[in-house]
């Protein structure tokens, strides 16, 4: 495997599959190169913490960085290639005035109206827009693979790919994977964050996929979303959102005779997880 660390040497590896990764790699991560690799296609995955993405208040400086571990990961899972831009790479200007032209960036709705994660985190969605466009403008992939586990995030990566196809043509032969959210044999999602979890805190997590498993039995979408908020409770988390949405425009729905999904975000002290899943359809 080839570690690129220039953007002459990336020349070498463009046009095949593109995992986006902020590092800290784990086995969700590795499903998704495994996902790339399955598709045909040379993977590279891209290993970068992006600073536009984060608020003032937010984990930046403390975001874990285990590029070796990291590295171990993508060549046991068969990527050609694992790319580490430097910020110069991806911004050439400076993080600063990256950071004050995300805010400029129009978003599609989807990640604007639903009151999700674009509700709990000014800017965020503008700084993910801001680096996966400049990944996709560098690594120019025909294939990416992004989690589901993230959920606006992917539907904000789709409908931008979408919009390009429609518009500008940005992007005009990239196709999006999806990959499956991977989970702990307790039922907690994988994630970086994880990590900063107290043993105590680790066994309050689990409430978020009880939650998820609880409104599978709701008929209505208010009972599914008292029942997630009350499971969460329960096992001492604060709930930010535990909503059911549509699952293309995640805006909220009148009944569950069509696809929906449950989606939850709650913090343990300073840790914030988030957490989705589909819900039956009833009649």
């Amino acid at each position: 495997m080839k570690v690129v660390c220039t953007l002459d040497d990336l020349s070498s590896h463009t046009g095949g599959c593109l995992v986006p990764t902020m590092g800290a790699l784990h086995e969700g991560h590795a499903s998704l190169i495994d996902r790339g690799v399955r598709a045909g296609m040379p993977v590279v995955v891209s290993i970068f913490v992006n600073p536009t993405q984060f608020g003032p208040a937010e984990d930046f400086d403390r975001y874990p960085r285990t590029l070796e571990a990291d590295l171990e990961i993508c060549e046991r899972h068969g990527a050609e290639a694992a790319w580490t831009p430097s910020v110069e790479d991806l911004y050439p200007d400076g993080a600063e005035a990256a950071r004050a032209a995300a805010n400029h960036l129009r978003l599609p709705p989807v990640a604007t109206t639903p009151r999700l994660e674009d509700g709990c985190r000014a800017g965020h969605f503008a700084g993910v827009a801001q680096v996966v466009s400049r990944l996709f403008d560098l690594a120019r992939p025909a294939l990416s693979v992004f989690g589901e586990k993230d959920f606006q995030q992917l539907r904000l990566i789709e409908e931008l790919v979408e919009t390009d196809r429609r518009g500008e043509r940005r992007w005009p032969h990239l196709r999006i994977l999806r990959g499956d959210t991977v989970r702990e044999a307790d039922g907690l999602a994988m994630s970086s964050r994880n990590r900063y979890l107290s043993p105590d805190d680790r066994s309050r997590a689990v409430g978020i996929s009880k939650a998820l498993q609880t409104a599978h039995a709701a008929q209505q979408p208010a009972t599914a979303e008292n029942l997630m908020a009350q499971t969460l409770e329960a096992h001492g988390l604060e709930v930010e959102y535990a909503v059911v949405r549509d699952p293309a425009n995640l805006m909220p729905v009148d009944d569950l005779r069509g696809p929906t999904r449950a989606l939850i975000a709650a913090r343990l002290g300073e840790v914030r997880l988030i957490d989705n899943a589909p819900l039956p359809a009833w009649p």
